[in-house]
């Protein structure tokens, strides 16, 4: 008996920043489209999207992210239509 392979399937995710990122890293990031936005208060966020292969390279963008210090605010899988429409929300502080 042949066992059957999983099709590779890519994952899209969306990696949400505080602050503001220029595109231009967009190739350090895995080839991420990078889009700024700014939230209610004024604040600028940054939203990450794009194809994941693997929780190891979803890792790997996340230790980027660690490595610049920039704050996180959320990781959300997302279907690529998704993508390009994000809106920033600030959680409220305790």
């Amino acid at each position: 008996m042949s066992a059957k392979m999983k099709p590779e399937v890519k994952v899209v995710y969306q990696i949400v920043l505080e602050g503001e990122i220029d595109p231009s890293w967009s190739e350090w990031f895995h080839g991420f489209e990078i889009q700024s936005s700014a939230g209610g208060d004024g604040q600028r966020f940054t939203a990450l999207s794009g194809p994941v292969e693997d929780q190891a390279e979803l890792r790997g963008i996340l230790n980027k992210v660690w490595d610049l210090n920039l704050e996180l605010v959320s990781v959300n899988r997302i279907k690529e239509s998704n993508a390009r429409n994000f809106v920033p929300t600030r959680r409220e502080q305790p």
